[in-house]
């Protein structure tokens, strides 16, 4: 199978030169995402609405690859506050709670001040009847 490149159609992929996602075999590499609503360029305030638009960007690069949210193997998140964590959990739950991946939570600096998650999944795809 050969490898094959997803793009959110964000500018940032563009000028910085990364896909949001790549398809390389039966796994989906998700790469990091924030919260921006790339159709509007914008980003909300809320730490929660933030985090609810990620898994919705997450939801759309994996449809592109034929997967959704319940594929996902494994997750990692990054938050700057650590009081910005937990708020968090029921949006996590509701997207990831039948996939419960492997999951890692890092505290660290994002791109800017008005991000306040990312959100990186890998997903495998899943034997379809006849594959």
């Amino acid at each position: 199978m050969p490898r094959r490149l997803i793009s959110s159609g964000s500018i940032f992929e563009e000028q910085i030169g990364y896909s949001r996602a790549v398809v390389d075999g039966e796994f989906v590499f998700v790469s990091g995402t924030t919260g921006y609503d790339y159709a509007a360029m914008t980003i909300a305030d809320d730490v929660v609405a933030q985090a609810d638009q990620c898994f919705r960007n997450i939801a759309a690069a994996l449809a592109q690859a034929d997967a959704t949210l319940d594929d996902v193997v494994r997750v990692l998140f990054i938050v700057p506050r650590r009081e910005d964590w937990q708020p968090c959990w029921p949006v996590v739950k509701q997207y990831l709670g039948r996939a419960r991946p492997a999951s890692t939570l890092i505290h660290a600096g994002l791109q800017t001040d008005a991000m306040r998650i990312e959100i990186e999944v890998t997903a495998k795809l899943r034997r379809r009847p006849g594959d």
